[in-house]
């Protein structure tokens, strides 16, 4: 028998969560990069807008369908489309989505909360960098660790999901979100004033329209608009789960931009950290895992209290990865619930070995299946189901998204869309972007879409 569907207890519980989905590893490992690389205040500012005009709507689009619908993405389309029409068959392929980004998303979680141990235990200190780096070339080659600090990750999420909405994820997420944040302005303003740091920040956040011209204007804006449209993780249905979870006493034009407001804060407060430290230290910042788990520790190896300040950092990575983590859970439990009327703790034990199984071959992938490299040289599976991700699966899922709220016959319609979006107290989603998101974003989407298979596969 169905039970009645659970809600959130408060607004800044809806915040928390749909920020603590939006805030993943690319606000920490990839944003600050391309700042510094791609003119510092300069793309900041292109950064911005894009998020405003690309990924606001699509976010509002995505909380609306799951507001109306009450339902969890794989039901919400279904709810909602006109009769005879075939929405409803892109939800379960956004599950699918779920369920690819968890695929290596475990593993990167367990890899930082493994850190955590490894920096308070003093495994990093005294190192060379070139014996900093062997460490995780280490981890990479080992897999029977790497499963270990998987399972404990999605052990600790399920465990947490599986307590339910307000008990669970609810409650943790804002004791996590509030501890990340708190432990990102403390790690700011450590690294703000280490000797050296001035020439960092001038780097970071001083705006370099020479640099933007020298890579070129077309080159900055691109990544500018890739970094704001993915840093979201619209497309999925991660977002409107959390749209089924809420009531309408505040519009949702103004809580997407309260959550965007969110993640933006954390990316640029990631910089913070980084480049100042790098600046004082004299260490080139570098783009991915490297920067994480390579660069960043040689650096604390050289700052005094470098053991206290490298633990908390991977406290506050983990928190972030973690927070990720509960959210995408909490809407493959939810897909289970709300479509095949499983109770929660029967999709939670379900999942939590399903989950860990499909892990398997991203942790494989650096060590047993290493020659396999399906995307190039240097590739390998964590790659492969990055691309399903982040290239296809999120941007096409943004464009149905887009269309099914703005064609009015044989989709949603924008009327609907915009009577769910603009119920309650708060700003309302301004009508006179109908046109701009009709005809003119959904072609923005899609250019990003053929340019990220252009790019991944020119690389072949």
């Amino acid at each position: 028998m169905k039970t009645e569907r659970e809600s959130l207890g408060s607004r800044l519980g809806f915040i928390l969560l749909s920020a603590g989905c939006a805030i993943g590893l690319g606000n920490v490992w990839r944003f600050p990069y391309i700042t510094g690389k791609y003119g510092g205040g300069a793309f900041v500012l292109i950064y911005l807008i894009f998020l405003v005009i690309l990924g606001a709507p699509i976010m509002v689009m995505e909380f609306a369908i799951g507001r109306a619908s009450k339902k969890n993405i794989g039901g919400a389309l279904k709810a909602l489309e006109p009769k005879g029409t075939k929405w409803h068959w892109y939800g379960h392929i956004a599950i699918v989505g779920n369920y690819l980004l968890m695929m290596f998303y475990t593993t990167v979680t367990g890899w930082l909360i493994s850190y955590i141990f490894s920096t308070a235990k003093g495994d990093l200190s005294g190192l060379t960098p070139a014996e900093v780096g062997g460490h995780f070339t280490h981890i990479l080659s080992t897999p029977g660790p790497m499963i270990f600090w998987m399972i404990l990750a999605v052990t600790i999420a399920m465990f947490v999901v599986g307590r339910g909405l307000q008990n669970g994820v609810e409650k943790v997420t804002k004791i996590m979100m509030s501890a990340l944040i708190a432990l990102m302005v403390i790690l700011a303003v450590n690294s703000c004033f280490l000797d050296g740091a001035a020439e960092g920040l001038n780097f970071y956040l001083k705006p370099d329209f020479l640099g933007m011209a020298e890579y070129g204007v077309d080159t900055v804006i691109f990544a500018a608009m890739g970094q704001a449209f993915f840093t979201l993780s619209l497309g999925i249905g991660a977002m409107a789960v959390f749209g089924s979870y809420i009531e309408k006493d505040h519009s949702l034009t103004g809580e997407s931009l309260r959550v965007i407001g969110l993640d933006t804060f954390v990316a640029i407060v990631s910089g913070l950290i980084i480049f100042p430290a790098c600046s004082a230290f004299n260490i080139s910042p570098d783009s991915g895992p490297s920067l994480i788990f390579v660069t960043l520790p040689n650096i604390f190896n050289q700052m005094n209290g470098g053991i206290l300040w490298g633990s908390l950092f991977f406290v506050f990575m983990s928190f972030a990865a973690l927070s990720t983590l509960l959210a995408v859970f909490e809407n493959i439990i939810s897909y289970w619930m709300d479509v095949w009327l499983f109770s929660r703790k029967k999709a939670c034990i379900m999942n939590f070995f399903l989950i860990i199984v499909l892990s398997l071959p991203c942790i494989l992938g650096f060590n047993v299946w290493s020659d396999f490299q399906p995307l190039g040289s240097g590739t390998g599976v964590l790659d492969l189901e990055d691309f399903f991700v982040s290239t296809t699966l999120l941007p096409l899922g943004s464009m149905i998204f887009l269309l099914f709220c703005c064609i009015e016959r044989y989709g949603w319609g924008f009327k609907n869309f915009t009577a769910e979006a603009d119920e309650g107290k708060g700003p309302k989603f301004p009508r006179w972007t109908r046109l701009y998101v009709s005809y003119i974003l959904p072609f923005i989407v899609l250019f990003i879409f053929i340019q990220g298979y252009i790019t991944t596969f020119s690389k072949l």
